[in-house]
């Protein structure tokens, strides 16, 4: 490690800076933190206790609540920590940690989002071939190239921030370590940071995009095509809850990582960040259980076990 750092520690802002609303914050975002991780567990539990979701759809939904668990768990409990304790530091190696977990559950979160919604243009698209195109092969190799390919990104953004020097202000206007105002710190020359954050947020987050437009024009051309209003219905069905995650997410994403640095408000883009990093793994079980069938009968199926066991 090349840095000459002369800062051991970050102060943390936080969301707010007002004495008065440090309580409010930590009941809001202990009760945020705690219910989307029961909420991605339980998503997780049933769809493994149930032998009729076991098809590439939750596969995939299964990682991308594994994503939301470790995407949550980077920034809330060390924001709660210390809101509780009134204070508001950082070790230096404990905000690299964030920079480097946080940028590989982003663009890991982006990919699966992508794989989703090609997912369903295979299902709706193309029924016949199904089963061969999202074969159980391709489906593992697919999550294991977007873990892999994630890590990878991540790995070289906090490298990159590792040769940087902080020997100015450490004052990170946000709460927690994200790359964008982490980088505004530091004063060593960023263009090399700046320049692979732009191609990476570009690859990713457009790519990511990209993919899931496309898929979606296929996926509602196909359903236009269906002549029953019940087979319109069911086909949309099957990729709306999706649609409302994807919508949410990238939007918020591309708005923060792609505008210019001379245009990146902080204090703006927190509350942008809330809405991907916090809002979104806790609306994402709820979303895929309340407008799913399948999974709300896995669930009621699930419960009925577990009442069934603790009676035993």
């Amino acid at each position: 490690m090349k840095n000459q750092s002369s800062v051991t520690e970050f102060i943390l802002v936080g969301l707010s800076s007002r004495p008065e609303h440090q309580m409010f914050l930590f009941m809001v975002f202990t009760f945020i933190y705690v219910a989307a991780l029961a909420g991605n567990i339980l998503l997780i539990l049933t769809v493994t206790a149930s032998s009729c979701l076991y098809t590439p759809m939750y596969f995939l939904l299964i990682n991308l609540s594994l994503i939301n668990i470790l995407s949550i768990s980077v920034s809330i409990p060390k924001m709660l920590h210390n809101l509780l304790e009134h204070k508001k530091t950082i070790a230096f190696l404990g905000c690299i940690a964030q920079i480097c977990l946080f940028t590989w559950t982003l663009a890991s979160e982006i990919l699966v989002l992508a794989a989703m919604a090609f997912d369903r243009y295979a299902a709706i698209c193309h029924p016949l071939h199904y089963t061969l195109i999202m074969r159980k092969g391709v489906c593992v190799g697919l999550i294991a190239g977007i873990w892999t390919v994630g890590l990878v990104n991540s790995a070289v953004h906090t490298g990159l921030v590792l040769q940087l020097s902080f020997c100015g202000s450490n004052v990170i206007n946000h709460f927690f370590c994200e790359l964008p105002p982490v980088l505004k710190l530091s004063c060593s020359d960023t263009s090399l940071n700046e320049i692979m954050t732009f191609l990476a947020d570009t690859f990713f987050g457009m790519g990511g995009c990209a993919i899931t437009v496309m898929s979606y024009y296929f996926i509602l051309r196909t359903i236009l095509k269906i002549h029953s209003t019940e087979g319109k219905k069911k086909a949309f069905s099957t990729c709306s809850s999706h649609l409302i995650v994807v919508s949410l997410y990238f939007s918020t994403v591309i708005y923060t990582y792609l505008q210019p640095s001379s245009a990146y408000s902080l204090d703006r883009e927190k509350v942008t960040t809330v809405l991907y990093s916090v809002i979104t793994p806790f609306l994402n079980p709820i979303i895929y259980s309340l407008r799913n069938k399948e999974v709300k009968e896995a669930l009621r199926k699930l419960i009925s076990r577990l009442g069934i066991f603790q009676r035993q």
